[in-house]
């Protein structure tokens, strides 16, 4: 089959079902292996990149998703009038920082990291779609497990987990202490 018309299914598989669609399904819509389908997405890929086009093709986890350019979005906001984007506190930040590199994760278990009440943060990511329950943790009071979504992903531009910065250990000792001292300051006061 001719390259154009595999591409032209791709594209349209991806825009049919507007979300992320796995490498595997895609394969075997358009009847081919997977390392040749993943071939033809990521040329299409460099081919949505290069040219000024409002949409590409972003990768999710092993699965892939047609996409408006991040740059359309004031365009998109004067048809739609209805502003998605959420703004994030520095409070709304820390907690997904945390639940992004400890998940699965309790609440409880974040509260200890933050030494705060962490609900509201919480309830305000699972509103924003950036975290959701995983499950339960198998104790007592079953816990419930928070962990990241797929649209978390998306937001921040990665392609799985494994793309989450390396965090320097010693940035870490130097941040625990920076906490230690705010904590004794408030203390003292």
């Amino acid at each position: 089959m001719e390259i154009k018309l595999i591409e032209a299914q791709i594209e349209a598989i991806l825009f049919t079902i507007g979300e992320a669609v796995e490498l595997e399904r895609i394969a075997g819509a358009i009847d081919h292996d997977e390392e040749t389908t993943r071939k033809l997405i990521h040329n299409m890929m460099d081919r949505y990149e290069e040219e000024e086009r409002g949409i590409h093709i972003i990768e999710l986890d092993g699965a892939f998703q047609l996409c408006t350019k991040s740059e359309m979005y004031e365009t998109i906001i004067k048809i739609t009038h209805i502003p998605k984007k959420h703004v994030l506190t520095d409070v709304l930040l820390e907690t997904l920082s945390i639940i992004a590199y400890k998940q699965p994760i309790t609440k409880l278990q974040i509260e200890q990291i933050r030494g705060v009440k962490s609900d509201h943060a919480v309830n305000k990511l699972v509103e924003y779609n950036l975290i959701c329950e995983l499950g339960r943790m198998d104790v007592p009071g079953r816990p419930i497990l928070f962990g990241t979504t797929e649209e978390f992903l998306r937001s921040f531009g990665l392609q799985s987990l494994d793309a989450l910065p390396i965090v320097n250990p010693e940035k870490v000792e130097d941040f625990k202490l920076e906490a230690e001292e705010e904590m004794q300051l408030k203390l003292d006061i």
